[in-house]
């Protein structure tokens, strides 16, 4: 099996594998973060826009912009935001914007996939205004992400190469000591840390496994490349763990860890 990578580019499968799901979390992300209104804020790896419209719809900023390095996911953002926000490409580790710009630099469920997390530190910072805020949110990958747990555990019954994308292995900053320790490595300080809980509820079994066969993120990747027995011995292996309601409905908890800190 080759090795896919992570890929994130194309905005419509990624809204019915993962954005709908973002779309419920951001609104409670911004609910813990408590921010005042009339702020200004960028949205850091703003995906497709799920952040950026919570913030629009809930914190009256007073400015929002987004970077993301996906051209079509930037340009899903404009349409969702068509006059609420400004969205560049860009990346974390090189931010386009002025130093001192912002009160607010947040990040939905995107840390774990900035390669250069120390830079990204220091570009964040660079763009904040004294005492503004850096707060992100990544999903609970190895623990209480369940629809993603439930799939990886099940791949790595039928394939031992599963785990060498498994996001629960991949991505050891997405644990709240680890948040709260590259926070304070990164010199913020005030720093808070919660987990925040949705539900993901899917209408049936393909409602649930539909969206791996779209190809966006690390596990539709690996689905993708596995040889078609697998993938059937996989597809059935997690419609057996599922736990279905008398409706045929599946009801999950997915958890994201939510970050906060102050640059002094």
């Amino acid at each position: 099996m080759k090795n896919t990578g992570d890929t994130w580019n194309s905005g419509y499968p990624y809204e019915y594998f993962m954005g709908r799901w973002s779309k419920l979390m951001a609104p409670v992300f911004l609910q813990w973060l408590k921010a005042a209104g009339g702020l200004s804020w960028l949205d850091v790896g703003c995906g497709t826009g799920a952040l950026s419209e919570a913030i629009y719809s809930h914190c009256k900023p007073a400015g929002l912009s987004g970077i993301d390095p996906s051209a079509e996911f930037l340009e899903s953002a404009r349409e969702r935001l068509p006059e609420g926000g400004d969205f560049v490409p860009g990346n974390a580790s090189n931010i386009p914007k002025p130093d001192k710009t912002f009160d607010m630099v947040v990040s939905g469920l995107a840390l774990n996939f900035f390669p250069d997390l120390s830079g990204a530190f220091s570009e964040m910072k660079r763009v904040l205004k004294p005492n503004g805020v850096v707060a992100a949110y990544v999903w609970d990958y190895a623990g209480r992400m369940d629809f993603l747990r439930l799939f990886w555990d099940a791949a790595g019954e039928v394939d031992p190469e599963a785990s060498r994308l498994d996001e629960g292995i991949r991505f050891p900053i997405c644990n709240i000591d680890n948040l709260e320790n590259a926070f304070q490595e990164a010199g913020l300080a005030d720093i808070k840390t919660s987990y925040l809980d949705i539900t993901t509820t899917f209408r049936n079994f393909e409602d649930y496994w539909n969206p791996f066969l779209g190809g966006q993120g690390p596990a539709p990747g690996y689905l993708a490349a596995l040889r078609e027995d697998l993938q059937e011995k996989l597809k059935m292996t997690i419609h057996r763990k599922l736990p279905l309601e008398s409706d045929g409905s599946i009801k999950l908890l997915a958890r994201a860890i939510a970050v906060q800190g102050v640059c002094k």
